[in-house]
């Protein structure tokens, strides 16, 4: 009769389309909705489901760390491909000749990426220049970089590398005993 039949666990929850309302953001869906519709490369499906996915599953890529993949043998030639934003590096010096495309290049960061000789273009670019994914090389910035990642577990535990999450840092903040030779004893 149906009776067993039970809908509550219907929805599958996935994004199937971008949350914003950004048109740029839409048409670049419609375009890899085609490619990976129409290609077989699994490249384009790639792209696509990063497109949909929130800020802190978008992370932003450095050009160090991007620097870091190029010196892997066979990488120097591949276009780098970013999900997300590139952002400079003070702490590195040299930044190779690369070309980039992403969707976002801070002011500093595309500054000298161009210095260096190389190029950043757009996803639209890119799909007329490597339609399948070929010679390309796909990166994503850390996840588990954000401050508030650092607080989860539990703090204190032994062999726990966990921040605790303390109002703010000061002798009156946490300092007591446990924490200080003073107040009955330093751990």
């Amino acid at each position: 009769m149906g009776v067993d039949i039970r809908h509550n666990k219907d929805r599958k929850v996935r994004r199937t389309e971008p949350k914003s309302q950004d048109i740029y953001l839409r048409l670049l869906v419609k375009l890899y909705r085609f490619l990976a519709r129409r290609t077989d490369a699994k490249f384009n499906k790639i792209i696509l489901k990063r497109l949909f996915m929130s800020c802190t599953n978008k992370p932003p890529l450095s050009v160090a760390r991007i620097a870091r993949k190029l010196k892997v043998e066979g990488n120097a030639s591949k276009i780098v491909v970013v999900v997300g934003t590139v952002t400079n590096d003070t702490r590195v010096f040299e930044v190779p000749k690369m070309t980039l495309c992403a969707l976002r290049v801070t002011e500093k960061a595309r500054e000298r990426i161009l210095k260096a000789g190389g190029e950043i273009i757009t996803f639209d670019q890119l799909a007329l220049r490597a339609p399948t994914g070929k010679n390309t090389l796909l990166l994503q910035g850390p996840r588990n970089q954000r401050e508030s990642c650092k607080k989860f577990g539990a703090p204190g535990v032994p062999n726990s590398h966990v921040k605790p999450l303390v109002r703010s840092k000061g002798r009156k903040f946490e300092r007591a005993r446990g924490r200080r030779a003073s107040r009955g004893y330093k751990k």
